[in-house]
């Protein structure tokens, strides 16, 4: 990796700490705070929120019709979805360990904390959870996806691509062969490393 793509990395890695700096923030200003797996609002927020609440009844009727017809079509993806949940989950709790890579937690990704939203009525906060789990679904996939083309080919590709994975911006260039399976087995060691580190921090 040359000097000037370790240099917009470094760049990107500062921005990310005032990205989460700034939302952290934003949490204060939104005024709730985190507890475990819940979310709290202050009572005055809470009490504001939930007179903003749309009625089932009335929630019903500003549906447009054809939005009904479509219902069977977007739920019937839960099935295709879960089969990837099941299946990709399978492959990194059989696969990674063979491989020594570190396992990419579900939790980090799945997440629900859209229903203790008061301002949502029951069917906004399904609609909320059945799309929370779908993103992070993709988003958990992909990162497994991205480890093991790590572990088996981290190689940049020659197009530019419009939106890369986490890990694509350390990958070797496209064409570079010099010393490629040196380069290949750093990669493999640097997933071995991080599977150490995670086990002595869950430990």
């Amino acid at each position: 990796m040359n000097e000037r793509i370790r240099h917009i990395l470094n760049q990107i890695s500062t921005l990310e700490d005032e990205l989460r700096t700034a939302l952290f923030e934003q949490e204060a200003k939104m005024r709730y705070r985190i507890e475990g797996k819940r979310v709290k609002f202050e009572r005055a927020i809470k009490e504001a929120h939930q007179r903003l609440k749309l009625g089932i009844l009335r929630w019903f009727l500003t549906v447009p019709p054809l939005n009904y017809l479509t219902a069977p079509i977007i739920y019937g993806m839960i099935i295709p979805l879960v089969f990837l949940d099941m299946t990709v989950t399978i492959y990194q709790l059989t696969c990674f360990p063979i491989y020594k890579i570190p396992k990419v937690r579900r939790s980090q990704f799945i997440i629900f904390d859209h229903q203790h939203l008061s301002y949502l009525n029951a069917i906004e906060k399904f609609h909320c959870l059945y799309c929370s789990y779908a993103n992070g679904l993709m988003a958990y996939a992909r990162e497994i996806i991205a480890r093991t083309e790590q572990y088996f080919c981290p190689i940049k590709h020659a197009s530019k691509l419009l939106h890369s994975h986490s890990r694509y911006a350390q990958f070797l260039d496209y064409g570079d062969a010099t010393d490629f399976q040196t380069k290949l087995n750093q990669f493999r060691t640097e997933l071995a490393n991080e599977r150490k580190k995670n086990k002595n921090t869950d430990s």
